[in-house]
């Protein structure tokens, strides 16, 4: 019979922000699978707990995940974890939980601290809906691309961000966004915790005269919904054509129309000469 593994969310920045089931969990299983073991192994000195850490992360190989799938296989269990928050999410970790559903092996969570949703939580943003977006492209061109995917996204988004990338991505945001609100928050549950809300532009001269510090979660208003015609075109001409029958001229007509619908005044003109 197969094992389980765990997928265990691990603090964020705060080491306290562990929870009583997850270090219950890092005790019991065999081995942890970890996206960096020297900072899982400082957590778990914390805790004083003795545990195999093998390493997967990125760069592992597919015979590293194989290795983890067997032995998971033949009966032991693994939590896997990231260095910071929920794994599997921009993570390694999705691979191997793909891995395991494909070869039958029990996976569960063990819930944790979440850079995304506590970004999101003080924000000052509307949170109702919201899309994360991961982690933008070092390249220019596909990092465009991607802003233009989402830039008629109503929805707030969220995006991880590294402080030394942190000034070319708020100058494209600012060029396909344009100037909405946005929240920065750096450091989240650390010392320095600090999460500055203004608009781009103002982010921008902001980091001008001050050099980006720690990991970026840069949580940004979403697109503002088209507005629809409160008429549509044949109504606008029904409107035309009432004002005609009441004296008006055409022109004017279709002049005092356009200005309370958005029609085009030369398009109003057009349907109503082809109705005549």
């Amino acid at each position: 019979m197969p094992g389980t593994l765990y997928v265990l969310g691990t603090p964020i920045g705060n080491i306290s922000d562990i929870t009583l089931r997850a270090l219950d969990i890092l005790s019991e299983v065999d081995f942890i699978a970890a996206e960096d073991t020297r900072v899982t192994l400082k957590l778990l000195n914390k805790y004083d707990i003795k545990k195999q850490l093998v390493s997967y992360h990125d760069h592992s190989s597919r015979l590293c995940a194989d290795n983890i799938i067997n032995r998971l296989m033949a009966g032991e269990s693994c939590a896997v974890v990231t260095d910071a928050g929920m794994p599997c999410i921009s993570d390694p970790g999705e691979g191997l939980v793909k891995l395991c559903y494909e070869n039958e092996i029990p996976v569960k969570v063990v819930p944790g601290p979440s850079a995304v949703v506590s970004a999101l939580a003080i924000s000052g943003l509307d949170t109702s809906r919201f899309s994360f977006e991961g982690f933008l492209s070092v390249t220019k061109k596909q990092r465009n691309e991607h802003l233009e995917q989402v830039k008629n996204n109503t929805n707030t988004m969220i995006f991880y961000e590294a402080p030394h990338k942190l000034m070319n991505t708020l100058g494209d945001m600012l060029k396909v966004f344009g100037d909405r609100k946005i929240s920065l928050c750096r450091e989240l549950t650390k010392v320095y915790e600090e999460v500055i809300r203004c608009t781009i532009s103002e982010a921008i001269s902001y980091y001008e005269n001050k050099s980006p510090k720690g990991e970026y979660v840069l949580v940004i208003e979403g697109a503002k919904p088209e507005e629809k015609p409160e008429f549509t075109i044949e109504q606008a001409v029904d409107i035309v054509c009432d004002l005609i029958e009441k004296g008006e001229k055409t022109i004017t007509a279709c002049k005092t129309v356009a200005t309370q619908t958005g029609y085009k005044k030369s398009e109003l003109y057009q349907l109503v000469n082809e109705r005549k």
